[in-house]
């Protein structure tokens, strides 16, 4: 059972990822200090530095939270689902508890604001890109135990997820530059853009 302790910690929290989040889409990254997210929230940088390295993790925070039940989404899918399956089910399917994740700190549409952050920021998109690698390579173990195979010797669990998440990056960057901020939209374009991974990859383009 969780403590008076651990809630107030838990509030301490999600109230400097919704000031980081907050001030990096309004005033941007580079101009935002780990003093300006400490002010807003009327608490000392060394308060702070107890929950977050840097503004850097205050950033990604959010997405974090997110691959996490994403990652334990993937791992409690039935076993009869195929990996690919299993991963596009716990995206699809998860939506809502995703959806409620984000809403807990801040609203959605702020959250998917940061997109635009990230991809404007070298150092928060290269934060970003190295831990979508190392979550690559969580979903590779997870897939390699649901199918009872070694991921040393067989290559088809990171072969899946390099798949997956090529599709997911591929619709986060269109979804970006559409500049549609919807929930309804990004999810709608994920279902629709890995519904499309078979053909493309077994079928003939050419129409002539």
């Amino acid at each position: 059972m969780e403590t008076l302790r651990e809630r107030k910690k838990q509030r301490t929290r999600d109230a400097l990822v919704r000031a980081a989040v907050e001030l990096f889409t309004s005033q941007g990254y580079d101009r935002t200090t780990v003093d300006d997210i400490a002010a807003a929230v009327d608490v000392s940088q060394r308060t702070f530095f107890r929950y977050f390295a840097g503004k850097e993790e205050a950033a990604l925070a959010l997405q974090d939270m997110v691959v996490a039940r994403f990652v334990a989404s993937v791992r409690e899918r039935p076993s009869h689902e195929t990996p690919l399956e299993a991963m596009r089910q716990a995206v699809v399917e998860g939506w809502d508890t995703i959806n409620e994740i984000i809403e807990s700190v801040v609203p959605v549409e702020q959250y998917l604001r940061m997109y635009s952050v990230i991809e404007s920021s070298p150092v928060l998109l290269a934060a970003h890109l190295r831990r979508s690698t190392e979550t690559e390579e969580r979903l590779a173990h997870v897939l390699a135990e649901r199918e009872g195979v070694d991921l040393d010797t067989d290559p088809r669990p990171r072969l899946a997820v390099a798949v997956f998440s090529g599709v997911m990056r591929v619709t986060e960057r269109q979804w970006t530059m559409a500049g549609d901020f919807s929930l309804e939209t990004m999810r709608e374009m994920t279902i629709s853009y890995l519904e499309q991974v078979g053909p493309t990859l077994t079928e003939n383009w050419r129409t002539h």
